[in-house]
């Protein structure tokens, strides 16, 4: 291996750098026409009436769509779902309003500016029936999804209420997390064009052939009939996993107009109509003996959906498998709110729920006066106990003495309010952090050509993480071949399938078909050269010959040797091409797959203003193999900065009168800036794991999130002495 594990640069770096990267809105096709999405500005009822006549005379309009022209949809539009990924669309098919931000009207212009100006000039007038925009008051009606990512929505082991008879120490606890919203720095677009029958997309999107799959059955046409493109995708965090109402609706323009459509979503229309992250009421009862051994565990989860769609926050599932405890319950129930549907949200489930869970075990530690770094080691999970299974592998006890020793927490005074430097209270706090590791069905292609260079295919997305860069690497090694004679192409339908890039699996998935892909080509290969009469490798055994840096030569004599492009050449110049896939098997039913990390953070709190900054993090992870040390660094560091963002700032602030997100913009829906990050540090312990895939890679984009927000809270505890139990921590809840 002698690119795996090097800190290359990014292959797509100067690209970006150059401005020659090109995002899907920046694509352009003659006639090219815009759309502009019309919101709806109510959160309940139906339109009663549309006047668009001013809006149809403004100087190059096209066409306005409404639900009274838009071409009607097989199923209304509604043949597409399959959650979680396919979503409940709303695709102007009916008068029905489910809360404010639903598109109910498109406007296609000849510029962007004529579409906006036109969009503005349409009036609406609605019925408007109560909404259901209180949490509290709508939680009476809280109700079971049956379901959660395929599992119970509800588990038990063993008697919790026993184990909570017989603790020493007892502590229940309420922690609420906001409705937050992704805010990537390129918004949702999408490019539809028509050719007869087919249907072209270039959609800044996760999961292109998701999109295919959604959009074809959304229209009732074969999914070869659509081809989607997304060569880059400027962030996505989740929120870009599905094919959300305003593809359809682009599409829907470019058939109605008989042109090329493009749809850009501006900055506030990204709260609302492409998902979020759903406000949760998180109910903790724990209890442990007076060592610090958890006798029992129970969460009990609510969180908000949409109308139209059931959409559940898996925030208990960390806690059915992190610590060893033998009476753990958890439960899931949602709640029905006039909002735009929820949606997957860095590190879904596990940020919202480890922010709760170790909360409370830090409440719990200081109750039996335990060290919550000493709590956590007590309550080691050596196997996963709610299924029961082994872990494939687990450094995380590595990862507490690694952290905990870089960050000098021996140090801390533990009494709260004990540590001062000058105006500033001094706090300490830690947790712990985990996020399954997955992989689906993938494939890959490659081809060997006669100059020398082998093109690897995919159809994944490159969301920014380095995607293009780590499976170069992967086919490089794998192949034989040097670095720079090895070009991977992403993106497109048109390439073998790829599942979404989401959930921190891309690199297992994706990178285990490159790497089988590569193999089979290059065994092909060896092949060819020792069936070639002309090769000085004729007649060789394939086992005893190597590739390496794009030469073919005997392992036992390496003086017989020849470059693989002059065998491709005497072989007509045909390319060798051979495909890889790559699947979980029966292993994910014998050992339960997480990467696990602990973070460690120091907190200064004004203690006259309640002013919070975080000075330095400390954050050692055990991940498997990691694929390029330097894009790991990077998103181990940007999960963190997610952490702290969550824990201080994110907050979608909802009027409840009108449903309306009052925040929707990047000037009053806070995220931090470089000056609210100090000193961020990453450990990566050794872990070598040779079950969870064919690298031995485990996923790292989400799990250095998880864990980050309830150790800023626990280490405000310890600055101030007030417990925070709703998120975002701000100065006002000091004070």
């Amino acid at each position: 291996m002698k690119n795996i594990g090097a800190p290359l640069d990014r292959i797509d770096g100067p690209l970006k750098v150059c401005g020659a990267a090109r995002y899907s809105a920046e694509f352009a096709l003659p006639r090219m026409a815009h759309a502009v999405l019309v919101q709806s500005t109510i959160p309940n009822g139906r339109i009663t009436r549309i006047e668009g006549a001013a809006a149809e005379h403004v100087p190059g309009v096209i066409a306005v769509l409404t639900h009274k022209n838009a071409m009607k949809l097989p199923q209304g539009g509604r043949a597409a779902v399959q959650p979680p990924h396919g979503r409940v669309l709303s695709l102007l098919q009916d008068d029905k309003v489910h809360y404010t931000g639903q598109p109910v009207a498109v406007v296609v212009a000849e510029s962007p500016e004529q579409a906006q100006q036109a969009a503005a000039m349409l009036r609406i007038d609605y019925a408007r029936v109560p909404a259901a925009l209180d949490f509290a008051a709508a939680r009476p009606q809280a109700y079971s999804p049956g379901k959660v990512l395929d599992m119970a929505a509800d588990s038990r082991r063993g008697d919790v209420a026993a184990g909570l008879a017989q603790a020493s120490h007892r502590k229940t606890l309420v922690y609420t997390t906001p409705m937050e919203h992704h805010n990537p720095m390129e918004p949702h677009a999408t490019l539809a064009a028509w050719e007869g029958n087919r249907l072209t997309l270039h959609d800044s999107t996760q999961y292109v052939a998701g999109v295919q799959k959604t959009i074809a059955k959304t229209f009732g046409i074969p999914a070869d009939q659509v081809r989607v493109i997304c060569p880059y995708t400027g962030g996505g965090f989740g929120g870009k996993g599905s094919a959300w109402s305003h593809v359809a609706l682009a599409a829907m323009a470019a058939r109605h107009t008989a042109r090329p459509v493009r749809l850009v979503l501006q900055r506030p229309q990204l709260f609302g109509p492409v998902g979020g992250r759903p406000h949760t009421e998180q109910t903790i009862a724990l209890g442990c003996e007076g060592g610090g051994k958890l006798t029992a565990i129970e969460h009990r989860v609510i969180s908000s959906t949409s109308m139209i769609e059931d959409w559940t926050e898996s925030s208990a599932m960390v806690t059915r498998m992190l610590y060893a405890c033998p009476n753990v319950a958890t439960s899931h129930r949602l709640v029905k709110l006039n909002v735009g549907t929820p949606t997957f949200q860095r590190a879904p489930g596990e940020a919202t729920g480890s922010f709760a869970l170790e909360s409370a075990l830090d409440e719990l530690a200081y109750e039996a006066g335990i060290d919550p770094l000493e709590l956590r080691l007590a309550n080691y999970a050596e196997r996963d106990s709610d299924r029961d299974l082994p872990f494939s592998s687990k450094a995380l006890r590595e990862c507490y003495r690694a952290g905990a020793a870089r960050f000098g927490w021996a140090k801390r005074n533990p009494q709260p309010r004990s540590m001062q430097q000058g105006r500033w209270l001094v706090g300490m706090g830690m947790a712990s952090a985990t996020r399954p590791a997955k992989r689906s069905p993938a494939a890959a292609r490659v081809r060997l050509l006669s100059d020398g260079q082998a093109v690897v295919q995919s159809s994944t997305e490159d969301l920014g993480t380095g995607t293009y860069t780590v499976m170069t690497q992967v086919a490089a090694d794998a192949l034989g071949y040097p670095i720079e004679r090895v070009r991977f192409e992403l993106g497109d339908t048109s390439m073998p399938e790829a599942p979404i890039s989401a959930g921190s699996m891309t690199v297992e998935s994706v990178g285990s078909a490159v790497h089988a892909a590569c193999l089979n080509a290059r065994q092909r290969l060896v092949e060819l050269a020792a069936a070639d009469p002309h090769s000085p490798l004729s007649g060789a055994a394939s086992a005893d010959i190597v590739l390496d840096n794009g030469w073919l030569q005997l392992a036992s004599d390496k003086r017989r040797r020849e470059p693989a492009a002059a065998v491709i050449a005497r072989n007509g110049a045909r390319a060798i091409e051979a495909q890889g896939d790559s699947k979980p098997g029966g292993e994910t039913q014998q050992y339960s797959m997480h990467s696990f990390g602990a973070v460690f953070t120091e907190v200064h709190v004004d203690r006259d203003l309640g002013t919070i900054r975080v000075p330095r993090v400390v954050g050692a992870y055990g991940v498997g193999n990691l694929m390029n040390a330097k894009t790991a660094h990077s998103q181990l560091m940007g999960g963190i900065v997610w952490g702290i963002s969550m824990a201080l700032f994110e907050d979608s602030v909802l009027d409840r009168r009108y449903g309306r997100f009052v925040n929707a913009n990047l000037a009053e829906y806070h995220v931090p800036v470089n000056a609210d990050i100090g000193d961020i540090e990453i450990i990566v312990v050794p872990e070598q794991d040779t079950q969870v895939n064919a690298l031995g890679a485990k996923g790292i984009g989400e799990v250095s999130t998880t864990g980050v927000a309830g150790a800023i809270a626990n280490a405000v505890y310890h600055a101030t002495g007030r417990r925070i139990r709703n998120l975002p921590i701000t100065l006002d809840k000091l004070i």
